[in-house]
């Protein structure tokens, strides 16, 4: 009989913050099994790393692993954790490119709305949000439909982003108290990461991100506030984080998770 638990862990690689899964198990067996397996008890207590191709980093370790013992494992092979992650990221790039045609799957705060396409002459062209569709009417599709289409459904997503971010900014920008003011923000769509913060204090917030729920927007928001008294992954970021949003490395984890889905376009 195997007992697991489970629990997430991080650690910096150049400018990348790198976060892993751990995976304790413990695995109850029998005396005349004990007395073979005595001597494989070294190699036993071995942390085994492995990176998938959904770019989850996972360490299975003795449920007794002390977390320094884990996290020094992984230091060891924070190179070859890097490089792999590197390779199936720029993977990542050629899986499956939207058609933007009915039947496709889109996100909005978190939830999954199949694309409905409709060529409509008697409205001008828009995209709504009903009953569980995306729908994109077209009042003249012509040629370039697909391309047509991925413009309404970005000057969609850019309008509900605009609403949303302000909405989560001022919602979680008490938390952070050394933020005298709440400061601007403007909207990019970006491939490598989900916000930033400019050197006067403007925060960059990912158009994408209206596609993920409105915690991982918190999160998102929170970390940059934090670059606004803190300006590097320093140890005094990290506790000021952890401070404001004590989860956030469940929910980074959870964006992370589906951040393939959420940038393909």
């Amino acid at each position: 009989m195997s007992m697991t638990s489970q629990e997430i862990g991080l650690f910096a690689y150049g400018d990348e913050i790198i976060h892993y899964q751990v995976i304790r198990k413990q695995t109850d067996i029998s005396s005349k099994q004990s007395a073979i397996n005595k001597k494989h008890s070294v190699k036993a207590r071995k942390v085994t790393i492995k990176v998938h191709p959904d770019q989850r980093v996972v360490a299975t370790a003795p449920i007794d692993a002390t977390s320094d013992a884990i996290q020094e494992a992984v230091l060891k092979r924070a190179k070859w954790i890097w490089k792999h992650l590197s390779d199936f990221n720029s993977q990542h790039d050629y899986v499956l490119p939207r058609k933007y045609i009915s039947g496709e799957t889109q996100f909005y705060l978190g939830r999954r709305y199949v694309l409905k396409v409709l060529n409509d002459y008697t409205t001008k062209s828009n995209t709504k949000l009903l009953r569980g569709q995306l729908t994109v009417n077209l009042y003249h599709s012509g040629e370039n439909q697909p391309k047509k289409v991925k413009a309404l459904i970005d000057k969609w997503y850019l309008s509900k982003a605009k609403n949303i971010f302000n909405e989560r900014l001022n919602a979680v920008a008490p938390r952070a108290t050394w933020v005298k003011e709440i400061p601007s923000f403007r909207i990019m769509a970006m491939k490598k990461q989900w916000g930033s913060c400019s050197k006067k204090g403007t925060l960059i917030l990912n158009a994408h991100l209206v596609k993920a729920p409105k915690e991982c927007i918190d999160y998102v928001i929170l970390h940059e506030l934090c670059h606004l008294s803190e300006h590097n992954h320093s140890e005094k970021f990290w506790k000021l984080l952890n401070r404001v949003m004590p989860n956030w490395k469940e929910i980074k984890y959870k964006l992370d998770e589906m951040a393939e889905l959420y940038l393909n376009e």
